[in-house]
Formats: C-alpha cells, sequence, structure tokens
C-alpha cells in the first residue's frame, strides 16, 4: 500500500463482523434474529449478554462498556490502536487491495481561497503525553470520559505552547495526526490556538472517525467546532466539523467524496446563518442536504444527548 494508504470504505466492504468475530475466536455469542449476543470480548467483563452484534448492520454495541461502531472500531478497541491502524491491519489479514491514493489533483481539491495550491498539512512526528481526560472543564462542558479518550482530548500540563490548555488532536483523511488545537480553560485569549502554518480549511475535524462511523446511507452532520463534533458523536451520530463558519472548497470536495447525506446543525448567530444558506447551496449541487436549527439560537454542544437525539431524529 504505498504511503500506507488506506480506504475505509474498501475495507468496510470487504470485511464483515462475522469474519473479525472469527479471527478473533469469539465463538460464544448466540444467535437472535440478526443479532449475536454475549459477553464482550472487548472489556472481558461480567454479563452474559452486554454484547450485540447486528449482522445486517455490520455494527456492534456493549451495553457495558460503551464500546460501539463497525469492523474498524471493534479492531480498534481490541488492538487498542487508531480506527487509521485498524484498518492497516484489516487490510493486511484479508489482503485487501486498496484503491491509488488520492492526490491534491485527483482529488479535485482545488485552491482554498487565500492558500497555496500546494499547501498541506504534514503529519507530525510526536504526541503529547499525560493529557488528562477527565478535567473539570471537559465535565463541564459534558464531554465524558469515554468521548474524551476516544478523541484525545485533555488537559495538557507539560511543556511547550499548549500547556495549561485542554488539548484537541486533529487528524487528516487518512487518519494520521497533523496538528494539536489547544482551548483556553479560562477566559484567556486567544480561546483557541493552533499551530503556524496549520492550514483549518484542508482538513474535516473528525472525518476519519466519521467515514468508518457512517452507515451505508453515508449519512453526517456537520457543525462548526470541536465541542459541537464531540457532543453529536457522543450522541451517537457520525459528525464532522468545519473547524469555523465557513466551508471551504478542499472541505467541500471531502464531504462530497465521503457522504451521501449531510445535516448542518450550524451555529445559530448571524456568521452560522450565512454559512448554512451557503452550505445549502454549494453542497446541494452534490449531494442531499438539509439544514437542522437548534432550538433558542443554541449550540449543539450545548445541548443534552437526548435533544441532539430528537433534533435529528434518531
Amino acid at each position: 500500500m504505498q504511503d500506507n494508504w488506506v480506504d475505509f470504505k474498501t475495507v468496510k466492504t470487504a470485511v464483515n463482523m462475522e469474519m473479525i468475530l472469527g479471527r478473533y475466536q469469539v465463538n460464544w455469542l448466540r444467535k437472535n434474529g440478526d443479532e449475536l449476543r454475549g459477553r464482550c470480548p472487548i472489556h472481558e467483563g461480567e454479563g452474559a449478554d452486554t454484547f450485540h452484534v447486528n449482522v445486517a448492520k455490520n455494527a456492534f454495541h456493549c451495553f457495558s462498556c460503551k464500546a460501539r461502531g463497525n469492523v474498524l472500531d471493534f479492531v480498534a478497541a481490541m488492538e487498542k490502536i487508531s480506527v487509521r491502524d485498524a484498518a492497516l491491519k484489516l487490510a493486511e489479514w484479508f489482503t485487501i487491495r486498496q484503491p491509488e491514493s488520492p492526490t491534491p489533483e485527483k482529488a479535485k481539491l482545488g485552491k482554498p481561497a487565500g492558500e497555496s495550491r500546494a499547501a498541506t498539512n504534514k503529519p507530525l512526528n510526536f504526541q503529547l503525553k499525560n493529557v488528562n481526560p477527565e478535567h473539570p472543564y471537559l465535565v463541564d462542558r459534558g464531554i465524558s470520559k469515554e468521548t474524551a479518550e476516544a478523541f484525545g482530548v485533555g488537559y495538557f500540563s507539560g511543556r511547550g505552547s499548549m500547556s495549561g490548555r485542554v488539548v484537541i488532536p486533529i487528524h487528516n483523511e487518512r487518519g494520521e495526526l497533523v496538528a494539536y488545537a489547544g482551548r483556553a480553560i479560562d477566559d484567556g485569549e486567544p480561546r483557541y490556538k493552533l499551530p503556524a502554518g496549520f492550514h483549518k480549511s484542508l482538513e474535516l475535524y473528525n472525518l476519519h472517525r466519521a467515514i468508518g462511523e457512517s452507515e451505508a446511507a453515508g449519512r453526517v452532520v456537520v457543525v462548526e467546532g470541536f465541542f459541537d463534533c464531540m457532543k453529536v458523536s457522543q450522541a451517537g451520530f457520525p459528525c464532522v466539523a468545519l473547524m469555523g463558519s465557513s466551508l471551504s472548497e478542499a472541505q467541500e470536495e471531502l464531504l462530497a467524496r465521503h457522504f451521501k447525506n449531510a445535516h448542518l446543525v450550524l451555529d445559530g448567530d448571524e456568521a452560522g446563518r450565512r454559512a448554512t444558506d451557503e452550505c445549502l447551496v454549494r453542497l446541494g449541487r452534490r449531494m442531499w442536504v438539509r439544514a437542522v436549527v437548534p432550538p433558542d439560537g443554541k449550540q449543539p454542544d450545548m445541548l443534552t444527548g437526548e435533544e441532539i437525539a430528537g433534533l435529528l431524529g434518531k
């Protein structure tokens, strides 16, 4: 696989949950209609009926440890690795032939406004350590420990430009770590700190996970901010964030390439309304798109999981 490129959709199409369960020798699950049920092989805890596999949807859910998702998520949880590394393992285990790695020209990324056509975000060669996913700031914003750990988010007390902030890892389409955003936990400025040279218009936050989580219909929720995205994902919906209130050409291409349906849940302020109108026009030419307005002008990160589910019609 050239440059370790892996196509999530190709892997998910080639491998189903029953194949993966067989590889891990999980042979104790009982058949119940379209589901397999039994003890969870991920956390190996008590509970004879906590782990469910929906064979028709090719998805799993443990009602005890809260792990859920598709084949990529299952392998990631079993091996304690990223979704991207899980896809690479599956491609190797089952000899899955990958499509050619897309280049910016083939992907028709175009030229984002104000940036060079050659602009790119190079993968980082380090990861921040000792990140605390249980910091009170995250608790106050309604982010569970499980969600924070899944997103790699937490308070960073180490040395460097992100010290004393809640750090948010940002990955590219392939799942490679390309930057950290740092959120101030008080009234300090800037509220969000991004590294110099990082082009946020080239990425969609959480895209690599949303690709893996999206159902066959290819539905995704599009929001503005990092915490909006975490809260919507925590409620059980594949979600990406623009990291702002504008849609770049590159982001438009990424959405149209990976999804068939998009639900826009942008902020209720003037910038959010303008962005919603623009997204409806631009994305509407290429995919099914619907605008959803949060109640009382709230942002998605202000809503409970139940409110988000009701808003999106789960």
